[in-house]
This record gives C-alpha cells, sequence and structure tokens, in this order.
C-alpha cells in the first residue's frame, strides 16, 4: 500500500492536508478537539470522506468550541443526523459530544488537553491508546495513532524522502516545533 505523502501528492484534498496539517504539532484546543473528531469521523471510511465533509463538519459543530458541543442536546444530535451534508452515525456524534465535555475536564484539571497530552509524551502507542480508551469515547487503536500521528505525538506521518517530514524535523531541531 503506498505511503500518504505519495497518495497526497497532486491530490486536491490530500496534498493541503498533508503540506500543511498532517504531522504538524497543535497546542490549539480546537484544532485538538476538531482533528480528534475527525478521526472518530474516519472510522469505517475513507480520509478523503472525511476531508470532502470537514468544513460542514465544522459549521455543523460551531466550529469545534470545546464547551459549546460539550453542552448539545439531543435536539442538536437529531439536527445533525438530520444533515445530509454530514457522516450521519448516531455513536460517532455522540462520541465527539461526551469527549468535549471530557476536554472541559481535562481543561479543568491539566490547564488544557495540549498540557494533557504532554503529560503524557513521549510513549508508546499502545500505552496511548490504553490511556484514550480510559478517558474517551469512541478511541480504538486507529483513531488514537492516527489522531496522535497527525499532531506529531507518534512518528510515522511522513516518509523520510518527504519534504514536510526534513521541514517538520528541521523546526523540531530548532525547537521551533513542539514534542
Amino acid at each position: 500500500m503506498p505511503d500518504y505523502c505519495a497518495i497526497a501528492k497532486g491530490h486536491p484534498l490530500h496534498e493541503p492536508y498533508h503540506d500543511t496539517e498532517y504531522g504538524f504539532p497543535s497546542r490549539d484546543e480546537r484544532v485538538l478537539f476538531e482533528r480528534l473528531a475527525l478521526e472518530i469521523m474516519q472510522a469505517g471510511l475513507s480520509w478523503e470522506i472525511v476531508l470532502k465533509k470537514r468544513d460542514a463538519l465544522n459549521k455543523a459543530f460551531n466550529g469545534f468550541k470545546v464547551a459549546k458541543v460539550a453542552a448539545y442536546s439531543e435536539a442538536d444530535i437529531q439536527r445533525l443526523l438530520a444533515d445530509p451534508s454530514l457522516i450521519r452515525n448516531r455513536r460517532k456524534i455522540e462520541a465527539i459530544i461526551a469527549n468535549a465535555g471530557i476536554i472541559l475536564q481535562i481543561r479543568k484539571e491539566h490547564g488544557g488537553f495540549a498540557r494533557w497530552l504532554d503529560a503524557h509524551h513521549p510513549q508508546p502507542k499502545a500505552a496511548w491508546v490504553t490511556l484514550f480508551k480510559k478517558t474517551f469515547r469512541f478511541t480504538g487503536s486507529e483513531i488514537v495513532g492516527e489522531f496522535l500521528m497527525s499532531l506529531g505525538y507518534l512518528e510515522g506521518a511522513h516518509t523520510p524522502q518527504c519534504w514536510v517530514y526534513k521541514k517538520l524535523k528541521k523546526a523540531r531541531k530548532a525547537g521551533l516545533c513542539g514534542h
């Protein structure tokens, strides 16, 4: 199977994500929450489907503002399930809402989602998966692995031959890139 760097090259959806987001650390809680939600939405589907629906998901989930999503009610779940521009899976939607509430609690206890992630970094993927399963909803091995890889907490987002890999490695050496 080809690597993501090869798949992304020249693709209208994958290339911008690959070149500017995938593997790039972020401290922004909204970005972290969106990335977790997108990985949850991707389960069982292609990443291309998620990228196609990303704008609609951002709009429907109030820009992934944690406090707003955490306050969603059954009426909001019904609104989301009725929206044909979204991935309409009740378990995924309910997990995203529940995870927003969990992130609010993490914010109180650890000062933010990024600080919570940093407090557990570095550790092997298996330990991350155990931690996420204990903490969040709908977070299996693939979701956790891709979420962490997409933010640079786990290696493997880019091949060593990829220009983004080289850019991120250089930024890390210079202390410009977290983790």
